[in-house]
């Protein structure tokens, strides 16, 4: 918005304003102090309002003793974690840019399934929320649109008016591609060349699997978010990755340097993905051990979807995968889990799942839990980031 305002009245904007790594700043410091000052008068709004969660332990009894005294903390603290981000997009971010625009939708789309989902689970005390096929068909139906349109040049033509939220290009070397050729490369860490490239008729294919990779990574974060501070210790690392990543390819020497893709304005995703870091400290202020306030739904499927649509952005899926490791881990222990229970004659693999269950089965105290998965996404985050260096 500011620098819109710049424009409106064509004002001289000065030069620090114009760096990205000015707002990538500012930004971040907006969402931190905006959790700091609004958190404590948020929280005690939940407590009044009787928000606390539900404790859902049918498969994992033991649980019920270990998490008694989370029952009555409050969840739907993603209200504010989004809120502080939108209030920095809208600050600092450029509101005609199509990235802008894109997380922008994701953030308000998904938040909004998380948000009504963690309602009904707080005003009907027994109920599940939305139905896990429900739940999962509004995911999809938003992932799609965003694939369709990232993919679709029909539907971009019809969106984009004039130079008004424009299509990202991208380069590499001396070849320009457009948003719908830059999409249909597909990379994987370590190698500097696209593995495959999806065209023509194999479009259905990068349709598939954007779709995929943004349902994929919402309800991945959403089954990590089990323990107090897990999911946010590990959306800091993960969204400081691809914030580098994003700066990086904004600079078209640097890109060429670490070759990788060369992409106009990710700079803006940079900004954003700066905004959930400062966001997330401010969070963990209040959700670390012992929590005053869980994240809910509204929180993991948004941010788990942010993260998504930021590295499909930039080409870097697969990186995703590699940083965002224990979120992985923790959806694959509950797909094996449920997998077994079913085609082995209710046999179970892990003790509890997701995995972080598993390891308070074992009798590893919570904070330790936390810490130790911390540890392993910071190594993650560091394999992340040597992969744009060491490539072949």
């Amino acid at each position: 918005m500011i620098l819109q305002l710049f424009d409106f009245f064509n004002w001289q904007m000065p030069l620090s304003l114009s760096y990205v790594s000015t707002r990538m700043i500012l930004s971040a410091m907006t969402a931190l102090i905006c959790m700091l000052f609004f958190g404590p008068r948020f929280i005690k709004k939940l407590y009044e309002l009787k928000m606390g969660q539900s404790i859902r332990v049918e498969d994992c009894p033991l649980l019920a003793e270990l998490h008694k005294k989370k029952k009555e903390t409050p969840t739907m603290g993603g209200l504010l974690i989004l809120a502080s981000m939108l209030f920095s997009l809208f600050l600092w971010m450029d509101l005609k840019d199509a990235d802008t625009l894109l997380l922008f939708f994701t953030t308000v789309t998904l938040g909004l399934i998380g948000g009504y989902d963690d309602f009904l689970k707080l005003k009907y005390k027994n109920s599940k929320g939305l139905s896990a096929k429900l739940k999962f068909g509004l995911q999809l139906a938003v992932s799609s649109l965003i694939a369709l349109y990232l993919l679709c040049p029909s539907v971009t033509e019809v969106l984009h008016m004039g130079d008004f939220f424009a299509p990202p290009v991208a380069k590499m070397g001396m070849q320009v591609f457009s948003t719908q050729g830059y999409m249909a490369l597909n990379y994987l860490p370590f190698f500097k060349d696209p593995i495959l490239v999806l065209q023509g008729s194999l479009i259905i294919f990068s349709f598939l699997w954007l779709v995929f990779v943004i349902t994929g990574s919402s309800n991945a974060v959403n089954l990590t978010d089990g323990l107090d501070g897990l999911a946010s210790g590990c959306l800091i690392l993960v969204a400081f990755v691809f914030a580098l990543v994003a700066f990086l390819s904004n600079n078209s020497e640097m890109a060429r340097y670490l070759n990788i893709l060369y992409i106009e304005n990710s700079g803006e995703i940079a900004i954003y993905l700066s905004a959930m870091i400062g966001a997330l400290i401010g969070f963990l202020w209040y959700n670390g051990y012992p929590a005053q306030v869980f994240m809910g739904d509204t929180g993991s499927l948004a941010l788990g979807g942010i993260i998504a649509v930021a590295a499909i952005l930039l080409r870097k899926e697969m990186l995703l995968s590699i940083v965002g490791g224990i979120f992985v881990v923790e959806a694959l222990s509950v797909i094996l889990q449920v997998g077994s229970y079913r085609l082995r004659n209710r046999r179970r693999i892990f003790l509890c799942a997701p995995l972080h269950h598993h390891f308070e089965y074992r009798g590893w105290p919570e904070t330790k839990v936390v810490l130790r998965f911390w540890i392993v996404g910071l190594l993650l985050a560091m394999i992340g980031l040597i992969s744009l260096k060491l490539q072949s």
